[in-house]
């Protein structure tokens, strides 16, 4: 079984980017190929933008998450099924190449591991320790109080016109590193998450088949580790 400090230190840092990552969500043709086409204003993007996920009550949708890990120049590729139900309620399903499974409610997160029989859970409130999670996962947040935007260069869209945007908390205090969107020109969902962390790593998450307010349950989001499972509980 892996060392515990190990554990806690990944659980802690799987559970903070994918706070993140499903935060920003329900806000939820490179640009020399494209140069006839106009740009629209950057404030008028990020309006729609803001409108889009205002609106978002639940979501679905299957991911495609690549991390490369700099120090050992290894790159993983995961898959499964994301879904978040507002406020606070997220559900990774991770199905290849092995399964887990990562719950966060109200009340606790928990992070998975049949294949190993083990679980670890912690406080949800140690997670959302940002207080631009805690205003987005409440429904509150406003992009242009919490970030500065512009579109990404050198490119301003990709293969498919799809807008892609530069996002840079304005809260130098709080953990999240600048990052960059991919928002669906026609629709304004985001279809793609880019982003470094404090260690140089970095993660590419793709969505596809979104599928909007199907009023999930709450009961998706509950967690009862199966009988036999090893169970830590993480400051």
């Amino acid at each position: 079984m892996q060392n515990k400090s190990k554990i806690n230190k990944d659980f802690t840092t799987i559970t903070v980017c994918k706070a993140i990552l499903a935060t920003l969500f329900f806000v939820f043709c490179p640009f020399f190929v494209c140069l006839a086409e106009e740009m629209p204003r950057i404030d008028d993007t990020i309006e729609k933008l803001q409108r889009t996920y205002e609106k978002i009550n639940d979501f679905q949708a299957n991911f495609f998450q690549e991390t490369t890990i700099k120090s050992i120049k290894k790159t993983e590729i995961e898959e499964g099924i994301v879904f978040f139900k507002n406020p606070r309620n997220m559900l990774w399903n991770y199905t290849k190449p092995n399964e887990k499974k990562m719950v966060i409610n109200r009340q606790k997160a928990w992070l998975y591991l049949p294949q190993e029989k083990v679980a670890y859970v912690q406080k949800a409130d140690n997670v959302f320790q940002s207080k631009i999670l805690i205003k987005f996962l409440s429904g509150l947040g406003k992009l242009k109080d919490d970030f500065a935007i512009s579109y990404a260069e050198p490119n301003a869209l990709d293969k498919n016109g799809n807008y892609l945007l530069q996002l840079t908390p304005l809260d130098k205090s709080n953990a999240l590193n600048p990052f960059q969107i991919t928002v669906d020109k026609s629709a304004f969902y985001i279809v793609q998450v880019s982003f470094n962390d404090v260690l140089g790593n970095s993660t590419i998450l793709k969505f596809s088949k979104i599928s909007i307010n199907n009023g999930i349950s709450d009961k998706l989001f509950q967690f009862q580790p199966p009988a036999g499972t090893s169970i830590f509980d993480m400051p």
